[in-house]
């Protein structure tokens, strides 16, 4: 087995724990993908309907620049285009997708401004790139979409837009973020799931403010 597969798969295997232990993917939610060859491209991800506290390397499998299985017959993830479509437009090394209680609410409440902007709190330090507090990020909102391939369409559409967004979120759904490593993305997730929080509570009139 291909070595960058393997290591890929382990330490994806221990992201999944933690955000399960986290409450970031509940049940089978989530999907979690890594490039693992460049040229042909290539991405270990995780499989369809698998639960992400409770994965083990053999369950990921290898698929191609078109979402298809390299062997086997294990179906992939049914958001797999959507892993394509971040890594060509951003040049990511690995994806993360979450479906936690803040995105979902704040996604579906931000729907209609197709996007929500999040600005001078200093846990923004955390995305790649920024330097200060007064960073004012925005975070697009697309439509949720049965139809993966349509939806591909949109978030390319959206990546390329908005070239200075750290990731993005599907209404009523959940967040999709990236980065130049698998470290680098759990680490973007961690950020912004603390500011949808900090936003939600705020938004909310969360007991405790």
């Amino acid at each position: 087995m291909n070595p960058a597969f393997s290591n890929a798969a382990a330490a994806l295997v221990e992201t999944g724990r933690r955000f399960y232990s986290r409450g970031w993917v509940q049940g089978t939610s989530g999907n979690f993908s890594a490039v693992v060859s460049e040229s042909p491209l290539r991405l270990c991800i995780t499989p369809s309907a698998a639960h992400k506290g409770m994965l083990a390397a053999q369950d990921f499998l290898e698929i191609d620049d078109q979402g298809h299985p390299v062997a086997g017959q294990v179906k992939p993830s049914a958001e797999t285009l959507l892993h394509i479509e971040i890594v060509r437009a951003r040049g990511a090394a690995a994806v993360l997708h979450t479906h936690s209680v803040w995105s979902t609410m704040l996604s579906a409440r931000h729907r209609l401004k197709q996007g929500l902007a999040i600005e001078g709190y200093e846990m923004l330090k955390g995305l790649a790139g920024v330097k200060t507090h007064e960073h004012r990020e925005w975070v697009p909102i697309v439509n949720n979409d049965q139809d993966m391939t349509r939806l591909a369409t949109v978030v390319r559409q959206v990546l390329a837009g908005d070239p200075a967004a750290h990731g993005f979120l599907i209404s009523g759904h959940g967040l999709y973020t990236w980065g130049q490593s698998i470290a680098e993305a759990e680490r973007h997730v961690e950020i912004f799931e603390f500011l949808f929080e900090v936003v939600g509570r705020v938004e909310f009139g969360a007991p405790g403010l």
